[in-house]
């Protein structure tokens, strides 16, 4: 059994992205105390293959360059706070 924040960091998500596929069913865990704990083998469908390809079209700006890593952008970002 595993904390919220490290199924976050196995599965590359932030911790609240884990504790709403809880609350939405998504993914089973147990609550002891204040906290979830999950299964590792749970955990295993929710790996970052998850991700939905994006659409030919969004690929490339409007200028024919191709498009920047905004996921990747934002969380540099964020972890500079």
């Amino acid at each position: 059994m595993i904390t919220v924040p490290e199924a976050a960091r196995r599965v590359g998500r932030n911790p609240e992205t884990v504790r709403r596929w809880i609350r939405e069913g998504r993914l089973r865990s147990r609550k002891i105390g204040t906290q979830h704990l999950i299964d590792e083998e749970d955990l295993q469908g929710f790996e970052r293959s998850e991700y939905v390809p994006l659409p030919e079209s969004w690929r490339a700006t409007i200028t024919g360059e191709p498009m920047p890593d905004w996921l990747r952008l934002l969380r540099r970002s964020r972890a500079s706070h």
